[in-house]
């Protein structure tokens, strides 16, 4: 995510062409796509298979699907990985005054801030999902299986319900 963070506001300008910054982007995407940072460390993609499914609603691109849900998964995931976003707001974003709570707020914010400043979606609202797709989202996530999703299996239904409709309601 640093480096996603450094490279991001460059590799996103069409009209650049750099060479090293497009291969640094696609081997960190490689990186993340093949687990090989994760190795030995639990790994939550949960995200993912929400996002998998707003993809069949609407035919959002993924990458948009996910950055569209994730400041609502780290805020009503927010108890459960904690310590999580701790180590997040620390070693991603360098925050390191304030207290774990006040640390933990401002690395959701920077995180969207830093999305929407890629002109990425942080909400639902800016991907056209409403409040009625809820039910059809749910409804495909037990379908697919992903009842019990996250590093601990303990994402169910109704919490992943609770951040399709957090990212609905967010405001940034």
């Amino acid at each position: 995510m640093r480096t996603l963070i450094d490279i991001g506001p460059e590799v996103v300008k069409e009209d650049n062409h750099d060479y090293s910054i497009r291969a640094d982007f696609m081997w960190t995407a490689t990186l993340a796509l093949n687990r090989l940072l994760s190795t030995g460390v639990p790994g939550d993609w949960s995200t993912h298979a929400l996002g998998h499914e707003i993809t069949a609603l609407n035919h959002t691109d993924h990458a948009r699907t996910l950055s569209a849900i994730l400041p609502a998964v780290m805020m009503v995931r927010r108890e459960q990985k904690f310590d999580k976003l701790v180590q997040y707001a620390e070693n991603v974003w360098g925050i390191t005054d304030g207290s774990t709570e006040v640390k933990v707020d401002t690395a959701i914010l920077k995180t969207a801030a830093f999305l929407k400043s890629l002109d990425m979606p942080v909400t639902l609202k800016e991907i056209d999902v409403k409040s009625d797709d809820i039910d059809y989202l749910i409804e495909q996530l037990d379908i697919h299986g992903n009842t019990q999703i996250s590093e601990r299996g303990d994402q169910t239904l109704a919490v992943s319900r609770a951040i399709y409709e957090k990212a609905l309601e967010l405001e940034f």
